[in-house]
Order: C-alpha cells, then sequence, then structure tokens
C-alpha cells in the first residue's frame, strides 16, 4: 500500500514540476516577445516622426466633404 501512495506522489510531484516549467517557460517567452514588439512600435513611431519633417513630405487637410487636400496657398501652417 505505501508502495501505491509512494508511486501516485512521485507522479504527482513530476506533473507539477513538468506543469509550472511550462508555464514559467510561456510567461518568459510571452514577456520577451510583448518588449520586442513594444520596441519595434517605438522606433516605427519614431521614424515615422523624423520622416514627417522631411520637406518632400506633402500635409494633407480634410476639406468639409471628407477628401483630403494638399494645403492650399492661403491656409496657414498646421
Amino acid at each position: 500500500m505505501t508502495a501505491v501512495l509512494l508511486r501516485i506522489l512521485i507522479f504527482v510531484g513530476l506533473f507539477l514540476l513538468i506543469y509550472f516549467g511550462l508555464r514559467r517557460i510561456w510567461k518568459d517567452w510571452s514577456d520577451k516577445f510583448r518588449t520586442d514588439d513594444e520596441e519595434a512600435r517605438l522606433l516605427r513611431r519614431r521614424r515615422d516622426l523624423e520622416e514627417r519633417q522631411r520637406p518632400d513630405v506633402i500635409e494633407l487637410k480634410q476639406d468639409a466633404d471628407g477628401t483630403y487636400r494638399p494645403r492650399g496657398k492661403d491656409d496657414p501652417p498646421a
């Protein structure tokens, strides 16, 4: 009877070790991918802001009809 109980305890212990190990791996990978995505988003944002400052970029303004058009000569700069 004690051998059966010992075997059950060993299997439960192994199952718990595997479960918590896999859970830890999943959490570490999820955090890594989340930080990588955040860094990529910040780099894209900074690149877009720098690109917006270039002289060959045309700013568009939304008219009353909802269409985006380039600014006219008499429109004030943004």
